[in-house]
């Protein structure tokens, strides 16, 4: 969740790590686009956009780190924020030509015309979504944590095994959510909040044992949010059809598509993409739970 170059995590924490993950475990990303020259019609002056010459870009608020930097997605600052430039700039936008405009969360993926060229809000790429939307390349793979009270009983937990007695919490539409159903299934039902923010004070004030979000977030809760907490560990990552990767979501039938999968596997290839991963994302490891 920072700074131009890698920083210790202590550092990096203290900047701020967090924000929601998006929807079901799921679906695999279209296939690789090239990374050698850019399609004839993927310029500022040929792209279908939603206001020509500009790219109008979607994220929810707050926008929290390390995705965005101070609920401000314009200064370039956060994973989501950096990438998004980089790839304005890849296809020839002008930073100000770039516009960013807010959309929910839980609307970004609804059915329908969107007055966005692409939303960029760790939005899982899942079959039931794209049904209704498009997506491009997946931009980062993701694994779940889960996040508890120092004194609670399973603070100490290392197994699957020790999690399914205990009362797990995660926010609604979120692949947390269908994490705990489909893959610790506790003997509990998991309680379902409406954002991550309800979520955290249900185990600050004792009603849960843990929620659970994904790894970055789990970072920035624990070093900055709530006191006495700490990251139990974390699921290893779902590999092939199962895994989790966030997206950049468009209209479904968007021409855009192609232009911004052009753009990340150009991004991809040149070492920039994980460039800004490292930069915003770097950290110590949470302990992986055994099966």
């Amino acid at each position: 969740m920072r700074r131009l170059t890698l920083v210790p995590v202590v550092a990096l924490l203290a900047a701020g790590l967090a924000a929601c993950s998006a929807g079901n475990v799921g679906a695999a990303p279209s296939s690789a686009s090239s990374a050698s020259a850019a399609p004839s019609d993927c310029t500022p002056a040929a792209m279908q956009t939603y206001t020509s010459g500009m790219l109008t870009i979607g994220t929810d608020t707050p926008a929290y780190p390390p995705y965005f930097e101070n609920n401000d997605p314009t200064n370039g600052q956060g994973l989501e924020s950096a990438l998004a430039y980089a790839v304005a700039d890849k296809l020839g936008f002008a930073k100000a030509a770039v516009k960013w405009t807010v959309v929910p969360f839980n609307s970004s993926y609804a059915p329908g015309p969107k007055k966005f060229d692409f939303d960029i809000n760790q939005i899982s790429i899942t079959p039931d979504r794209a049904k209704v939307v498009d997506f491009s390349e997946g931009y980062y793979t993701v694994n779940q944590a889960v996040v508890t009270l120092k004194t609670s009983k399973i603070a100490n937990a290392t197994s699957l095994a020790e999690l399914q007695s205990a009362k797990l919490g995660a926010q609604v539409g979120t692949t947390s959510l269908s994490f705990i159903t489909d893959y610790v299934k506790p003997g509990a039902q998991p309680y379902v909040y409406n954002d991550t923010n309800d979520a955290k004070k249900a185990l600050a004030t004792g009603q849960i044992d843990g929620i659970v979000v994904d790894l970055p977030t789990a970072y920035y809760i624990t070093a900055a949010e709530i006191d006495n907490s700490k990251i139990v560990g974390q699921f290893p990552a779902q590999e092939g059809p199962t895994s989790e990767q966030f997206g950049m979501l468009f209209a479904k039938g968007s021409p855009l598509v192609k232009c911004i999968d052009w753009a990340l596997a150009s991004l991809k290839s040149a070492g920039t993409l994980k460039t800004i991963q490292d930069q915003w994302l770097a950290g110590a490891d949470a302990p992986y739970f055994k099966q």
